[in-house]
């Protein structure tokens, strides 16, 4: 695809054209910026809409910070004491924060106020959950292989980000709810040892709930959170342009080529979308109440309500707590509550370094070192999919058992039943997830295979010249046999030999017995769908 461009013809007296041709000169000859952007418009992007999910979080985040501007202006962050006598009759008269005070005036007292709280809330959301389903998608299409392994972590250190702003932006109205959420925090700082207590009290200014929280927050909310979110992306769209975009496979597509869209036609589908998050977003905003901190009351630390629940996206950590037993152990005369440590503060630093650290484990167990631009199915890589499948389970399972009271007093039932129940799930069930989900994706596989081989099933039955019956097949088109085959067959890692040349027993490293224990349990029973050679030799 090429464009041509045509240069109008300097006329005498026409001084606009010469000026705007010299910085046209000037560019290209300076900036080296002309075969830049003649290549712009030939880039082919792909059109699968599973690869449209990170635009949802960045054009949600758009949205995040253009309300969140708005609410700045009004804020007060202070939890400096105040009387309420504001247009909420219902707390006139009490003594609140400015914090509190000062969210209820922007909810009754300034055009457009609730409506642009409620856009800010839904936005948070609707960026966290895009930015879980994208990353989980990279994760269950092997996105996150050479070269993309960096561009992995920042897509987490963004997840992480966004997590902490809504957290953050959650405890600034100081009401009641965000009260009791923050008084958790402070309970998994002290469990911290050694320099728990002291954690507490600086970020606190002292003692629970302190006077300088809110204000610190509002800074990390407002500068520190949104700041660092921008330089990731910026960083995560250069590497993207960089490494090329991934597509998945079919006829014409190689980790060479890129079947797709091109540029303009891109940018306005991605106008559109943009358009209609916005859209929606507004419109959640204007239809479903969300957060009405009014109905909470101002934060008191002597005062929880009860049926209390976080946000969904820490619902997890408030689930593991309640599921983690009341251990307690004394090690050189200080008291380690592992009950609040091991939920709150280890049990996330687990999973966010296992989750970082992935790329490279399955790069290891596979020993592929190669740049993969081309998107496994999930049913490719069974092994992959049940781990996910397994994670999934696991932290659905303690977010459930966030709401264990909710569950209990809505069946009627003991929640002591209830988290018993829980506990003995969150054991047994990531484990039997792992295992049905291999054991349908090698099924899949084995019917993918089915069909490169004999083609799709007519449902006509014939009679053949022997007298028995057949059912008529029609082959695969071109594209649905490309879409089914797999580039490769994957090898097992060869363990080391037993024996040396000389016939001496060879010393084996247990990393290299483990990498085959763990290369056979990822393609050990692989159903390899044959590529088109195979396919025809073994018709």
């Amino acid at each position: 695809m090429t464009t041509t461009v045509e240069t109008p013809t300097n006329r005498r007296g026409n001084r606009v054209p010469r000026r705007g041709g010299r910085v046209v000169e000037f560019v290209e000859r300076r900036m080296a910026a002309s075969g830049w952007v003649r290549r712009i418009p030939r880039r082919a992007f792909p059109n699968h809409w599973s690869l449209w999910l990170g635009y949802i979080a960045l054009f949600s985040f758009v949205v995040i910070i253009v309300s969140g501007v708005f609410l700045t202006v009004w804020f007060e962050p202070s939890m400096a004491p105040v009387e309420y006598d504001g247009a909420y009759a219902l707390m006139q008269g009490v003594v609140v924060s400015e914090a509190y005070a000062s969210t209820l005036d922007i909810s009754f007292e300034t055009r457009g106020g609730l409506l642009t709280r409620q856009v800010h809330y839904w936005a948070t959301h609707v960026f966290i959950a895009a930015m879980s389903i994208h990353l989980l998608q990279v994760f269950f299409t092997g996105a996150f292989r050479k070269p993309r392994q960096r561009n992995w972590l920042i897509g987490l250190g963004l997840l992480v980000l966004g997590i902490v702003g809504g957290y953050t932006g959650h405890a600034l109205p100081d009401d009641l709810l965000s009260g009791t959420g923050l008084r958790v925090v402070e309970g998994g700082m002290r469990s911290i040892p050694i320099v728990g207590t002291s954690l507490s009290s600086f970020i606190f200014g002292g003692e629970y709930p302190g006077e300088d929280i809110i204000g610190r927050l509002h800074v990390v909310h407002v500068f520190v959170i949104p700041a660092l979110i921008i330089v990731l992306l910026i960083v995560h769209l250069v590497l993207a342009r960089r490494h090329g975009r991934t597509q998945w496979g079919g006829a014409g597509k190689t980790n060479r080529t890129v079947v797709g869209s091109p540029f303009p036609v891109h940018i306005a589908r991605a106008s559109g979308l943009a358009l209609i998050v916005a859209g929606l977003i507004v419109l959640m905003a204007a239809t479903l109440q969300i957060n009405p901190v009014w109905l909470w009351g101002p934060a008191d630390p002597s005062q929880a309500s009860a049926g209390s629940q976080p946000d969904w996206y820490v619902g997890f950590l408030d689930g593991a707590q309640r599921l983690m037993p009341p251990v307690d152990i004394h090690v050189f005369g200080y008291e380690l509550a592992l009950s609040v440590l091991v939920p709150v503060i280890l049990l996330p630093g687990v999973l966010v370094t296992a989750l970082a650290i992935y790329p490279w484990i399955e790069q290891k167990i596979t020993g592929d070192t190669r740049d993969q631009h081309i998107l496994d199915r999930p049913r490719t890589v069974p092994a992959r999919t049940g781990l996910g499948a397994a994670f999934i389970v696991f932290y659905l399972l303690l977010w459930i058992a966030g709401g264990n009271d909710i569950l209990a007093t809505t069946f009627h039932v003991s929640v002591n039943f209830v988290t018993r129940f829980l506990q003995v799930a969150v054991i047994l069930l990531p484990p039997l997830a792992y295992a049905i989900t291999k054991r349908i994706c090698l099924g899949l596989l084995r019917e993918d295979r089915d069909k490169l081989l004999h083609g799709l099933e007519t449902g006509r039955i014939i009679r053949g010249p022997d007298g028995g019956y057949s059912e008529t097949h029609v082959p695969l088109s071109q594209d649905d046999a490309h879409a089914l085959t797999q580039p490769e067959r994957r090898v097992l890692h060869d363990p080391e030999p037993e024996l040396d040349e000389n016939g001496i027993p060879a010393p084996r490293p247990r990393w290299s017995k483990l990498r085959t224990r763990l290369s056979k349990s990822y393609f050990g029973d692989d159903v390899h769908t044959s590529a088109a050679e195979e396919i025809s030799h073994d018709r």
